[in-house]
């Protein structure tokens, strides 16, 4: 039971991961003007990437500033991410696989 729930966090957290790399290179395709929002699936799709990632985002945005226009928060929430997945997860799951087995 404990490896399942442990397996689906990671899961979640990997894809998390994924949506903030696509809403970065995205965000540079929408700078660059290489798409269009006006396009309805386009406008759709970004939309939907940041509804997932700026709950994420906001709090590393709030305290990294900008470097010359550049946003390296995705970077830092990525990171922080990775290590929570590798070191805090399992850390956390120890006592409920000793209680659940």
């Amino acid at each position: 039971m404990t490896s399942f729930l442990f397996a689906v966090i990671s899961g979640i957290l990997s894809l998390l991961v994924f949506a903030i790399i696509a809403s970065a290179i995205l965000s540079w395709l929408v700078a660059f003007n290489v798409i269009n929002i006006r396009h309805p699936v386009a406008h759709a799709f970004v939309r939907t990437l940041d509804a997932v990632t700026r709950p994420v985002l906001a709090p590393f945005q709030r305290f990294i500033p900008s470097l010359g226009g550049v946003d390296i928060s995705p970077v830092v929430a990525i990171i922080v991410i990775q290590a929570a997945r590798q070191y805090l997860l399992p850390w956390l799951l120890k006592p409920l696989y000793a209680l659940i087995g």
